[in-house]
């Protein structure tokens, strides 16, 4: 009966469109077109109104001298609605959720590429470090990270035992799309013009920094799908980030070279911060608030889990995010590094785009060394989490999936669930979380006061 009751509707609307159009190929052809044109409009618009949502904050927080990072609070507000939405009209916050999926999955399939900026112009904040300092940080960082995932890991597992609630099925994460062949040429294309314009007519748009943003931005874009593309077994040695940003340097000392400019001015263009002259780094930063603003919504989706578990996941980060900040301070005393230094690497378990705005708390700190700091932590994390994991006997799903966001962010996630996905859901709640957390205890001044005294 279903069945030809399908057959049937299907004959209706196959006639019904060659009536309209006179054919069916070129109705399909039509009506593929429009679909593809109001996707491509849904898009738009659903991103469009993230950026817009976190300029406008941000403008806000700047004219009323607030300090507390104003995606942080958009990202409650949403957060917020979606819950009183969902418990007033469930409809209202399912509607919503699905209007701004496109904006949300466009921000995921790129995410690792906004961190990458700071990565490339590390040249340019290194040189005032001494060796022995850089030690130092490597030291601190993988030390630390070690450190992190044992606290988190046997918290969470304390804490199970304690509660002993059974695990359910998480919502399904949807997988953004790979990168196309048509995307892979139409960036190579972008390349190879605007590098070359460049080189010819190099203030051809008015300023050095904006002629160059379009070769600088697409080698970084070009490095990062290539990346992706690596076999498994290249990856766990050159990262995707890494591969990225060697990129990125790559093209710069290449045109540096050709120019007869050198590489520091190239890199000084990549990253001006300033919004007048932006370069190819301020354009791929300036998404990080809309990472922030998109934590909101990955949060809602497993509200029910967080609820059901709240126990491990909140006393875990609680705990993973003191002993992070706090242990980083006192080791970054007792090896002696400069304290400036330090405080670059406070928050070197939490995503970047928290990270930064957790430095700004701190005076003197280095925006270049903090990113840095976090990219290698995360690095470190997706080649070795797995198998300490093992080593520590942590098997339950929770406990790794906490304590490897907690502990290495974003990059050890996807490396994680890559393999384990029944430990996704509870990654990506730890991760943002424990950055909510952080920038939460750094905006408060008797805790930024107690880190500066421990580090002295």
């Amino acid at each position: 009966m279903g069945t030809s009751k399908s057959c049937k509707s299907e004959e209706l609307c196959t006639e019904l469109l060659e009536s309209q159009t006179g054919d069916t190929s070129t109705g399909s052809v039509i009506q593929t077109l429009r679909l593809q044109v109001f996707g491509v409009l849904h898009w738009v618009v659903s991103l469009g109104l993230i950026l817009a949502i976190d300029f406008l904050l941000k403008k806000a927080f700047v004219a009323a001298s607030i300090e507390f990072p104003s995606a942080l609070f958009g990202m409650f507000c949403i957060f917020s609605v979606l819950i009183i939405l969902d418990c007033a009209i469930p409809s209202a916050a399912v509607a919503l959720m699905k209007f701004f999926e496109p904006g949300i999955m466009f921000i995921q399939r790129w995410l690792p590429l906004f961190y990458v900026p700071y990565l490339v112009v590390l040249p340019l904040s290194l040189k005032d470090i001494p060796p022995s300092s850089a030690i130092k940080i490597c030291f601190i960082v993988v030390g630390g990270w070690l450190a992190t995932l044992c606290v988190t890991g046997m918290t969470a597992i304390g804490v199970r035992k304690a509660v002993k609630t059974e695990l359910i099925d998480a919502e399904p994460m949807e997988k953004p799309s790979p990168f196309s062949s048509i995307e892979l040429w139409a960036w190579t294309g972008i390349f190879l013009i605007s590098f070359v314009a460049s080189l010819v007519y190099p203030t051809a748009l008015g300023t050095r920094a904006r002629t160059y943003l379009p070769f600088l931005l697409a080698s970084t874009v070009l490095g990062y799908m290539i990346g992706s593309r690596l076999p498994s077994s290249v990856k766990k040695v050159l990262h995707p980030i890494i591969f990225c940003a060697a990129s990125a340097e790559v093209t710069a000392v290449v045109f540096g070279f050709l120019s007869k400019s050198g590489l520091d001015p190239v890199l000084g263009y990549y990253l001006t911060n300033s919004s007048s002259d932006p370069g190819a780094g301020d354009i791929l930063m300036g998404f990080l608030g809309s990472v922030i603003l998109s934590f909101a919504f990955s949060m809602f989706k497993q509200r029910k889990l967080v609820k059901r578990h709240a126990a491990e996941i909140f006393t875990s980060v609680i705990i993973s995010t003191l002993f992070s900040l706090y242990s980083t301070a006192l080791v970054g005393r007792l090896v002696a590094l400069e304290p400036s230094l330090t405080v670059s690497i406070l928050p070197r378990c939490i995503t970047v785009a928290l990270a930064l705005s957790i430095v700004s708390f701190f005076e003197g700190a280095n925006a270049s060394v903090t990113a840095a700091a976090v990219v290698v932590t995360g690095l470190v994390g997706a080649n070795f989490v797995q198998a300490t994991l093992d080593k520590l006997r942590l098997r339950d799903p929770i406990a790794r999936g906490i304590a490897t966001a907690s502990s290495c962010h974003g990059l050890g996630t996807a490396a994680l669930s890559a393999k384990e996905p029944e430990a996704l859901p509870f990654c990506a709640i730890a991760y943002g979380l424990t950055g909510i957390f952080g920038s939460i205890l750094c905006s408060i001044p008797v805790v930024r006061q107690s880190l500066l005294a421990v580090i002295g």
